[in-house]
């Protein structure tokens, strides 16, 4: 065995690289009242979309369940009626869950929906205290009217909200 060459060559590489690294200036941010531009592409909090008439786009058929690598969708469909209907279809998805503890928000729930109505957002913000704060029902999900979610993101700090 060469000490030289299999032991203090990669210990200087890699000193030389850490020290490359420690050099570079720093990007700090004051979070959260400063926040950084994220990549156009990032995907983050679940959101059921509306449509223009106020009725829910889900139709309940569990197409984002079964494309979840990881199973932590959950969807129970219902029928829909004349007096109570929620969304155009025959169907409307009476309940809807999400356990966030165990998704990797790859976007295949919003790849396999046929009409749009799981999105992925940008808000990143989804910390909590206790597992069972992590299962987001459809109440959690749905937007109050449509449009809600792109409107820009706004966390509770201090009790005033920010815009991010």
């Amino acid at each position: 065995m060469n000490i030289v060459r299999d032991v203090l060559k990669p210990i200087g590489k890699g000193l030389k690289i850490t020290m490359r690294h420690f050099l570079e200036p720093k990007d700090t941010v004051s979070y959260p009242e400063q926040r950084k531009e994220q990549f156009a592409r990032t995907r983050w909090k679940h959101v059921l979309l509306r449509y223009e008439n106020g009725l829910e786009r889900c139709i309940g058929c569990s197409l984002c369940a079964g494309a979840c690598p990881v199973r932590c969708i959950y969807v129970e469909a219902a029928d829909n009626t004349d007096t109570e209907r929620y969304s155009p279809g025959e169907r409307y998805a009476k309940r809807y869950e999400i356990n966030l503890l165990r998704c990797i928000y790859c976007g295949y729930c919003q790849d396999a929906c046929p009409t749009g109505a799981i999105v992925l957002r940008k808000n990143f913000e989804l910390a909590d205290y206790k597992r069972e704060d992590f299962i987001y029902t459809k109440e959690m999900l749905l937007e109050e009217y449509p449009g809600q979610s792109e409107e820009p993101f706004k966390s509770k700090v201090g009790g005033v909200y920010v815009n991010g």
